[in-house]
């Protein structure tokens, strides 16, 4: 009887450790599915202002830009993205912590003064995040796949990663568009 309970809780704990595998690595939108996306390069051109795409204003919000991210050098463009732009400290603290959501291919780029190791939190956040570092060069260095903190946990989990740039959009967002570490973001000059 007890070699049974014992399997049953080993068992249990296989589960819970794989399903936090496959949520924390960002498998579970290969295996759920997220519909139909665009894939390509994200290029960054100078745009229009978007600060009233989201139901919720974003004070951070600059000028909108569109980023094309393409596979490596000079491969297709997997996805492009229209961004706000968060290149002060202010901006960058709040980020996107004043937003209800995000429209599939809208994010985030925060600029940094310089190429660095960087920590975001999912502070104040309504909605789970795919944050992407990016170095002066427009490759792409760190991918991580955030999760919002569980109800009532305090503790903010830091998402490290160096670069100067680092775009945040809807978690999966990496996945869907097959965009990964090694690929590059065409970033406008005004931000360059």
């Amino acid at each position: 009887m007890e070699r049974r309970a014992g399997m049953v809780v080993l068992a249990t704990v296989g589960v819970l450790v794989g399903g936090a595998l496959v949520l924390q690595s960002g498998l579970w939108v290969d295996l759920v599915g997220t519909g139909e996306y665009e894939r390509g390069t994200v290029t960054v051109t100078e745009g229009e202002d978007t600060a009233d795409r989201t139901e919720t204003p974003v004070g951070t919000a600059t000028t909108g830009t569109t980023v094309a991210v393409r596979e490596n050098d000079a491969g297709a463009t997997l996805a492009t993205v229209e961004v706000r732009i968060a290149d002060t400290g202010t901006k960058r603290y709040v980020g996107l912590s004043e937003t209800d959501s995000l429209a599939p291919d809208e994010g985030m780029l925060f600029v940094h003064e310089e190429v660095g190791t960087h920590a975001y939190v999912m502070r104040n956040m309504s909605f789970p995040l795919d944050i992407v570092f990016v170095d002066a060069d427009g490759t792409i260095t760190t991918i991580h796949h955030a999760s919002l903190p569980e109800p009532g946990d305090e503790t903010l989990h830091r998402y490290e990663g160096r670069g100067k740039y680092v775009l945040e959009v809807n978690r999966g967002w990496a996945n869907r568009t097959g965009v990964s570490v090694g690929d590059r973001a065409e970033l406008p000059e005004r931000v360059a």
